[in-house]
């Protein structure tokens, strides 16, 4: 490589820095106008010889990222491959971010049909070098691969790529979490996550090969509080995924983290974040599909096959000492209900729905409420937060008509959902309505007119249910005290 004279190098750090610093947006005719001062292998020469000239490296970064960003400049990445090869294993951090950015880009804008990006990869054997920068790499180079691994797996070749028939040591990533450090075990795991979320592809061949099983192994380490942590951080985001409701069920997390749950000697944390996953994993409405042939729901898997994880959860539910972990286990428990279903899934089977009716009420025995009512109302008297995961509880169980007659029963509930003023944000006001709407309902259904007291209730709640989430009553808005004078 030819070393810069002074003169072309101070030249180009000075166009180079009004272009990478350039404070709009570049178009496609500055990007080539710029390439026409400076050619790209005089800009990368510059980057690899390293002239000591402080910022220099800087400043070509971030050249080359906003050149290589546009359509054009990612149009001529496949021209300078060997450089990317070359990139990738760069001492600089900077360098090698850059060269992982550049590797997204070519999946990103390529325009050029006739061009393979996976075929490219795999010539100029990329992936490895990729994983290698995932596993040693900063911060930023671990999360600018992780981009450009994401990016490869978005074709069908990408997958076959990532996941070879006959992978090497050096891209099997068993193998790679097995002899890399705790950071780099944390990062291949973050990985698999990530790739489980972008297609059912890719979910499909990360379950057959059995790659969920490391972030079991992970869970499974309670003896370490943190190791636990992270994994079911990378597990909640997992949940998130819309194929986690059909290969989830099919390994031994959903009981992993029922015996979590149960576990009193486990710090109070992971036991509240397995709750709140649990919930989550088991709200899905489909999730019942791939859980088990005789369960309607994931609830009814959670309530018949470890019930001592939902009475964990209903309990934390209703216990005012808890603080947060009383909000997640809130939500969690709606999700149980039926929050999260479409109401004509909102019921389950009928011994199912037994046992979350007599738990209920254990759990309210237990308690100085003494009854499924007290527990709701001790809810609703709570800060906006806790009153908000209270509305959506209720909404979802007053189908139920015990648990209607319990809400009727006690007038300060009844009192609260319909008052204009209870609630001064919109989500709040919408999820108060939305319970009011819920009570009416169920209520009107049950012919009230020939209870009088219910009477009265069903009109109370009919006349907030037409006033609307947002409209209070007459004369809400405050009213002007100061009249002009009178003149005459």
């Amino acid at each position: 490589m030819k070393e810069l004279s002074a003169a072309e190098t101070n030249q180009l750090l000075e166009a180079a820095t009004d272009f990478a610093f350039y404070p709009g947006i570049l178009n496609e005719a500055s990007v080539k106008e710029f390439l026409d001062r400076f050619s790209l292998p005089f800009i990368i020469n510059a980057l690899q010889t390293k002239a000591e000239v402080p910022g220099l490296e800087n400043v070509l970064v971030n050249c080359l990222e906003r050149i290589f960003r546009t359509k054009y400049g990612s149009s001529l990445i496949p021209q300078y491959m060997s450089f990317l090869q070359v990139g990738l294993q760069a001492d600089s951090e900077a360098v090698r971010c850059l060269t992982c950015k550049i590797v997204s880009f070519l999946f990103e804008d390529l325009s050029d049909k006739s061009v393979h990006p996976s075929q490219l990869i795999i010539t100029y054997n990329i992936y490895p070098l990729l994983l290698h920068c995932l596993v040693n790499g900063d911060e930023r180079v671990a999360a600018a691969s992780m981009d450009a691994i994401k990016s490869i797996a978005s074709s069908s070749e990408g997958i076959a790529t990532i996941f070879p028939a006959e992978s090497s040591e050096a891209t099997d990533l068993k193998h790679l979490a097995a002899k890399c450090s705790s950071l780099g075990r944390v990062r291949i795991l973050s990985l698999i996550v990530k790739l489980f979320s972008v297609s059912r592809a890719v979910a499909e061949v990360i379950a057959s090969l059995n790659l969920l099983g490391l972030i079991e192994a992970e869970v499974r380490k309670t003896e370490d509080t943190l190791a636990t942590l992270n994994a079911l951080e990378l597990l909640f985001e997992m949940a998130e995924s819309e194929h986690a409701s059909e290969f989830l069920p099919k390994t031994s997390l959903l009981q992993l983290l029922g015996s979590i749950i149960r576990n009193a000697s486990l710090e109070s944390m992971l036991r509240s974040r397995a709750m709140v996953i649990s919930g989550r994993m088991l709200s899905r409405e489909n999730i019942f599909t791939f859980i088990d042939e005789t369960t309607k729901s994931g609830a009814e898997f959670l309530l018949l096959r470890s019930l001592e994880a939902a009475r964990f959860l209903g309990e934390a539910a209703f216990d005012r000492h808890k603080g947060g972990k009383q909000l997640a286990a809130l939500h969690a428990f709606g999700d149980i209900v039926g929050a999260s279903r479409s109401e004509n899934r909102i019921l389950l089977k009928g011994e199912a729905e037994e046992i979350l009716r007599r738990l209920i009420y254990e759990i309210a025995s237990k308690t100085s409420k003494l009854t499924p009512s007290g527990l709701f109302l001790s809810v609703l008297q709570q800060d906006s937060e806790m009153r908000l995961a209270g509305y959506r509880l209720i909404s979802s169980l007053v189908g139920r008509q015990w648990c209607l007659m319990e809400v009727c029963s006690r007038q300060e509930i009844i009192s609260i959902v319909t008052d204009a003023y209870m609630e001064t944000t919109k989500i709040g006001m919408e999820a108060k309505y939305n319970c009011c709407f819920a009570i009416q309902k169920a209520l009107a259904n049950t012919n009230p007119k020939s209870d009088s007291a219910l009477a009265a209730i069903s009109g109370k709640l009919q006349e907030a249910v037409k006033r609307g989430p947002f409209l209070a009553e007459k004369n809400r808005y405050a009213q002007p005290t100061v009249t002009t004078d009178q003149r005459f």
